[in-house]
């Protein structure tokens, strides 16, 4: 993977006010997004156009550009009533897993990128992140509530390897026994199994595997510089051979894509060991659904209008409804089928209670030198 940092330490992003426009909208090798379209705040927006002048080709691949963000708070509080935790950790912003159907991407919109290549090529990295989540977990009036890792972007993508934030916030939480849940579709997280096997053997960890997809095609298509489906497969059981409490999650259901895989998927993260399973229906906000029929027209035009159909109705008539209790599962004909369909599969495979969040809050501890304060 190339890599290049080009930022300082609290450095934000330019305020161009503009989206990066991409020369040709054609595939990037590596990218899930076609092309960079301005998020919903710019004032002026750029569009290529050809004036009859010879131009160079565009590059087929970009290089992962990361900045780095001196943050001020590290947790993230949730007041979601159809989130089941309070709390979340994210280590970056912007994900090179480069999903297409990112619920997260919109976010970017806020340091003046675009949710569409930008989001998987402009990652945002938190060096103090470590050190600000020790000095919160050490605060006197700190309260704890089990945390969440990954709710917005994957812990584990790409950029982990070399900047290892998530193994150093782990390693912080593991000090205080500050119980926690992961949630990630990379093999990475087994280069860590040591804090996680450890804190799973005293009720502190829990961890949940995305599986998409069964077929390396679609993956590709979907979900680019992810971990193939075989090797999920074999964190799933790595994970629970050491003890750690897995969740099978089957993110996003997507209507005429991979919706005829749901019990493949669930038999599968079973046999490989994962103890209770999830599925969330596909979600579109804000820019991610001209993206995403972008996307469907590239690589299924055959079947895009009956995938944004289908969509549409269980949306509402929309490509998206973000009222709260149906925006994780949906609603309409065709979503209470798939609601069934899991409810059979996952009950006839000692799936269906899913415990991840229910972890022990009553062991935390600050450290020593506070302790000493009482």
């Amino acid at each position: 993977m190339d890599e290049t940092d080009t930022s300082a330490a609290g450095e934000a992003p330019r305020n161009e006010r503009t989206a990066h426009p991409t020369a040709n909208p054609t595939a990037k090798k590596g990218r899930g997004a076609l092309s960079n379209p301005a998020n919903r705040f710019v004032s002026t927006r750029v569009e290529p156009a050809s004036d009859g002048w010879w131009q160079d080709d565009a590059p087929r691949s970009i290089v992962t550009e990361v900045i780095e963000e001196k943050v001020r708070t590290i947790i993230s509080t949730n007041q979601s009533p159809d989130i089941p935790f309070e709390q979340s950790i994210n280590p970056y912003r912007g994900c090179e897993h480069g999903c297409i159907y990112c619920y997260a991407r919109p976010s970017h919109a806020y340091w003046d990128m675009s949710p569409g290549l930008d989001f998987e090529t402009r990652i945002i990295a938190k060096p103090g992140a470590a050190a600000l989540l020790r000095k919160t977990l050490d605060h006197p009036k700190y309260v704890c509530k089990s945390i969440n890792i990954g709710a917005n972007t994957d812990p584990y993508q790409p950029l982990e390897a070399k900047r290892r934030t998530t193994r150093e916030v782990l390693e912080v939480l593991r000090a205080f026994n500050h119980p926690f849940s992961i949630i990630t579709k990379s093999a990475l997280i087994l280069r860590d199994i040591d804090i996680l096997s450890e804190m799973a053997a005293k009720n502190l960890c829990s961890v949940a595997v995305s599986v998409t997809t069964l077929d390396n095609d679609l993956k590709r298509k979907l979900e680019p510089r992810t971990a193939s489906p075989a090797a999920r497969l074999r964190t799933i059981s790595a994970l629970s051979d050491a003890g750690v409490r897995v969740a099978l999650m089957a993110a996003p259901i997507i209507p005429a894509i991979n919706d005829s895989e749901l019990e493949d998927i669930l038999e599968a993260g079973k046999a490989a060991g994962a103890r209770t399973a999830n599925y969330i229906f596909l979600r579109l906000p804000l820019e991610i659904a001209p993206m995403f029929r972008e996307w469907l027209s590239e690589h299924y035009p055959d079947r895009a209008n009956h995938v944004m159909s289908l969509v549409q109705q269980s949306r509402g008539g929309k490509d998206y409804k973000p009222g709260f209790h149906t925006r994780m599962s949906a609603e309409g004909v065709f979503a209470e089928l798939l609601r069934k369909r899991f409810r059979v599969a996952a009950k006839r495979l000692g799936l269906f209670s899913d415990d991840r969040f229910e972890l022990d809050t009553t062991q935390f501890r600050r450290s020593q030198h506070q302790m000493d304060l009482f």
